[in-house]
């Protein structure tokens, strides 16, 4: 598989380390410093182009994979108030297109406890439901797209919830979620239970990127002979 890197941070650099030693080829790698190089043509000699860069950049990036016809992995958050159009686009150019919040195979685990747990908390309306966040000081979005992900499934399924704040709320009808910006924390979600006696918690912490990167490369090879828009459910079978 011949792969398009468009953002080479350090998570880039992460999934060209992966990918090289799942045996494919790194052919075309745009960063801030060679933008002349993101062109159709470039694109063209790859299979798949797998982007990691900002979420204000993000949309523009996946249009030009969608014009050049080569499938595209969307690991960039903070853009999903465009989800509308960019399936759209996707969708009129024949193309591929798979996204998720996360792609770390722990975290998508850690989504289907949640919506578990949530479903078995539904009936007891003395434990208030509330998150909080953490991640590295780079990170520009918030609350991150995983931190969204796990909100949406909880107001789903837990009455009286009917949308998250980023932000402390005393209204009863809000999912709190609490967001830290901290050090090179690679990233912490928390959702909690509690009630006048107790509370319950679940976590996840990522101890690296290795694990986003390997969900990324996972995917590329996923959309090799596919069309259309996919998730990790997708992948995973869930």
């Amino acid at each position: 598989m011949n792969l398009a890197l468009i953002g080479y941070g350090k998570m880039g650099k992460e999934i060209e380390r992966i990918a090289l030693e799942r045996g494919h080829k790194v052919s075309l790698i745009i960063d801030i410093y060679n933008p002349e190089d993101f062109t159709s043509e470039n694109l063209g000699k790859c299979d798949v182009a797998i982007e990691f860069t900002r979420p204000e950049s993000a949309i523009g990036n996946y249009f030009k994979c969608f014009e050049a016809g080569i499938p595209v992995v969307g690991g960039t958050t903070g853009w999903l108030n465009n989800k509308e159009e960019v399936f759209r686009k996707c969708s009129e150019a024949k193309g591929t297109f798979f996204y998720t919040s996360n792609f770390s195979l722990g975290v998508n685990l850690f989504f289907e406890l949640n919506r578990k747990l949530a479903a078995m908390m539904a009936p007891y309306s003395d434990y208030n439901v509330s998150m909080k966040e953490v991640h590295h000081i780079h990170k520009l979005d918030a609350p991150s797209g995983t931190a969204i992900s796990l909100a949406e499934d909880i107001t789903g399924i837990i009455p009286g919830k009917t949308g998250w704040v980023n932000k402390p709320s005393e209204q009863a009808t809000d999912l709190e979620i609490i967001s830290e910006r901290i050090g090179e924390v690679p990233g912490i979600h928390t959702v909690r239970y509690e009630s006048d006696v107790d509370y319950i918690e679940i976590t996840h912490s990522s101890k690296s990127r290795k694990g986003l990167a390997m969900g990324s490369v996972l995917a590329a090879e996923f959309c090799i002979g596919r069309k259309g828009i996919f998730t990790m459910k997708d992948l995973l079978n869930t």
